[in-house]
This record gives C-alpha cells, structure tokens and sequence, in this order.
C-alpha cells in the first residue's frame, strides 16, 4: 500500500510540472478549441501508456544501454519538435479553426492527436524516465510488465483528469485568446517555446 501511494503521489507532481505537453494542450485549447485540445491530450496520454508497455516488455531498457538507440531517437525527437515550433513562427494562426468543413475538421483532429502521440513517443527522456522510475514501485514477485502497464495507465489517466482542469480553465479565457493579434502572438510565441524544448532535448544526457 505504502508503494502506491508513494507512486500516486510522484507521478501526480510529475503530471502538474509543466512541459511540452502542457504547452502543446493549451495552445491546442486557446486556438483551436476544446474538443482539438481533448484530441491532443488524449495523443499526449496515450503515448505515455505506450512508454509504459514498451518498458514492461523490456524495450525501454534499450535506451538505457544503448546510447547509439538513445541519441537517434533524441535526434529524431528534436527534429520534430524544432519543425513544430518553426511551423509556428513562419506561419502562425490568425483565425480560430471552429468553422471549417466536416473532412478538414476530422484531419484536424487526426493532426492534433497525431502531434501529442508523437510529441511523447519522440522522447526519449519519458523512456529512460520510466525505465529508472517504475521499477521502484513494483512489488517483489509481481509481473513487470503489468506492473509497468497499470501504472502507465494511472499516469495516464492522472493526466487526463490534469488535462480536464487545463482545458476547462483555458475556456474562460477563449474568446480573447481567439482574436486573431493575440492567436498570432501566441503561436509565434508558442514556436518560441518548442523551440526551446527541441533545444533542451538536443542538448540532454541521459
């Protein structure tokens, strides 16, 4: 019981530490409204439950001995979050997307779930966390890879309910946050910030 709850505790201070994710689901809320941000956020969760079967299976542990493993997808990872955050910057939003057609409104949410799956996936710093942080709270005997499982799906779900208040807070402020100076202001200023992290990751050891 005492591993539970030290878990539940950690992972709950992990989940309210801002980060990428939480600047992805803001942005995602403030811009683009609360149904792409819940699209998002169940994009960034999911990578999360993901990280923690892979770990489970003995796939994490790969980036804790490989250093050549670690390094491609911390590249790859970087990348992808400079592209994001220099998207941002050379063309930010002017015009809140809750208008558009059926077809464009069904690949936008595809796009925004897309970007938080990736966003997570693409770290490898969530791997290697998990990899060192999981093990301590499975019981001796028990099934690591359900252990890792559950657990993942805890964080995940933790971070859902998290997700919930930032959305729902974001909302009282839409219609100002949707003029289209300040959805310029704010993507650029977003883009700043991916930025920012592509950096910190580039530059992170394990």
């Amino acid at each position: 019981m005492t591993l539970i709850l030290s878990f539940l505790f950690a992972i709950t201070i992990l989940t309210l530490t801002p980060g990428f994710d939480t600047a992805l689901v803001l942005r995602s809320a403030a811009a683009q409204g609360w149904k792409r941000a819940w699209a998002t956020a169940f994009g960034v969760t999911l990578g999360c439950l993901l990280w923690g079967v892979a770990v489970g299976l003995g796939l994490g542990a790969l980036l804790l001995a490989s250093e050549m493993a670690y390094n491609l997808l911390k590249w790859i990872g970087a990348a992808y979050l400079l592209y994001l955050g220099v998207k941002l910057l050379i063309n930010p939003r002017t015009q809140a997307e809750e208008g558009q057609h059926a077809q464009s409104k069904e690949q936008s949410y595809v796009a925004c779930f897309t970007r938080g799956l990736f966003g997570n996936l693409l770290n490898p710093k969530v791997g290697v966390f998990y990899v060192t942080f999981l093990p301590q709270f499975i019981p001796a005997g028990a099934s690591v890879p359900l252990w890792c499982t559950l657990m993942a799906l805890t964080h995940m779900v933790i971070g859902l309910v998290w997700n919930a208040v930032l959305i729902g807070s974001s909302q009282y402020f839409a219609a100002h946050l949707r003029r289209p100076a300040v959805l310029k202001v704010m993507d650029r200023l977003t883009g700043c910030v991916f930025i920012g992290f592509a950096a910190k990751l580039a530059l992170s050891r394990r």
